[in-house]
C-alpha cells in the first residue's frame, strides 16, 4: 500500500508527507468471491501534475500504513522482492493462476476475513485480504484502524505499529486529504481508498511461516465538488512476512515498492459524481489464491 515523490509518497509540491510505510500489497492473479464489505472501482480525474502516484501503508517498524499513509513523511518504501511469477516454496517457475475451488476464508475477525487454511494457498489468501483491509478508508479512523491492525498483525507487531500510525494519521495529515480530524469526508464528498489485488507470489513457505508478495492496484483521492485531489490509480507490490499463530495467519513485518505498472489506457476519466456513485454501488471481494 508508497514511496516516491508522488502525491502520496511525499511531494514538496503537494505538501504531503513521504511514507515509509505501506498500506496494501499487490500480488499474483487471484480468484475472487463477493464479500459484504464495500469495494469497487472508479477511475478519478487526473490529479494536478505529479511525478508519480502512490498508495502506501504506514507501518512503523513493521511497515504498514495503508494506502493513504503513503503520505506520512517517513521516507522510502522499497520492497524486498521483485514480483515476477514464482511457484510454491519460493522456487522459480510460472505460478498457477487457476482457481482451486477451495473456500478462502471460513470466518471474519471484525471486518477482516479470517480462518485461512494452514497451507500455501491460505497464506496467499490471507496476504491478499490483509492488503485490502490495510488499504481501506477505515484506516483513516482511529478506532477502526486499531481494530484492523489487531486483526492482521501479531500482538507484538501491532503494539509497535499503533503509536507511529496514530502520529502519522494526525489531524494535519487528514486535513491535507480533505478529511476532518475524525477521518470523515466533507458533506457531499466521498473519500476513496481501496486496494485491489491483481495476484500473489509465494516467496517462501516453511509450514508455520510464509513470505508473500501481493501485486495490487489502488484507488485513492476525494470525489466531490471542489476536490483538489481527485481519485487516481496506483500500482504497488506489498511483501509481507506471515506467521501461523493460535489465531491463524498473522503479519509480523512488511514492505512495499512501486509497480509493476502497465501502460495507462486511453479510457477517459469519469466525473466526480460517477466515481462517488460507483464507490457506493460496487461492493468488495474476499480474495483467494
Amino acid at each position: 500500500m508508497s514511496l516516491g515523490d508522488d502525491g502520496y509518497g511525499g511531494d514538496s509540491r503537494s505538501g504531503r508527507p513521504d511514507d515509509g510505510y505501506s498500506t496494501l500489497g499487490g500480488t499474483r492473479q487471484t480468484r475472487t468471491r463477493f464479500a459484504d464489505g464495500t469495494g469497487g472501482d472508479g477511475y478519478g480525474s487526473r490529479r494536478p501534475a505529479r511525478s508519480s502516484r502512490s498508495l502506501t501503508m504506514v507501518v512503523g517498524v513493521v511497515v504498514l500504513l495503508v494506502a493513504a499513509i503513503a503520505f506520512a513523511n517517513m521516507g522510502g518504501g522499497s520492497g524486498d522482492s521483485d514480483s515476477s511469477g514464482g511457484s510454491s516454496g519460493g522456487k522459480a517457475g510460472a505460478a498457477p493462476t487457476a482457481a482451486t475451488g477451495t473456500k478462502p476464508a471460513t470466518k471474519k475477525n471484525g471486518n477482516v476475513p479470517a480462518g485461512f487454511a494452514h497451507d500455501e494457498q491460505g497464506a496467499q489468501s490471507a496476504a491478499s485480504n490483509f492488503a485490502v483491509a490495510l488499504g481501506s478508508v477505515d484506516m483513516f479512523k482511529k478506532d477502526s484502524r486499531h481494530a484492523i491492525v489487531d486483526a492482521i498483525y501479531t500482538a507484538e507487531a501491532a503494539g509497535k505499529l499503533r503509536d507511529p500510525q496514530d502520529a502519522a494519521y494526525s489531524s494535519d495529515f487528514l486535513a491535507k486529504l480533505g478529511l476532518d480530524a475524525d477521518g470523515n469526508a466533507p458533506q457531499d464528498s466521498t473519500f476513496v481508498s481501496r486496494t485491489i489485488p491483481v495476484g500473489t507470489k509465494l516467496e517462501s513457505y516453511s509450514g508455520d511461516t510464509a513470505k508473500v508478495a501481493v501485486w495490487y492496484t489502488g484507488l485513492i483521492g476525494m470525489s466531490g465538488p471542489g476536490s483538489t485531489d481527485p481519485v487516481s490509480t496506483t500500482w504497488k507490490t506489498w511483501t509481507v512476512e506471515l506467521r501461523w499463530t493460535a489465531d491463524g495467519w498473522r503479519a509480523t513485518s512488511d514492505s512495499q515498492k512501486d509497480g509493476p505498472a502497465p501502460v495507462p489506457g486511453d479510457v477517459a476519466a469519469s466525473s466526480s459524481d460517477e466515481i462517488s456513485k460507483a464507490v457506493e454501488e460496487y461492493g468488495g471481494f474476499t480474495y483467494a489464491r
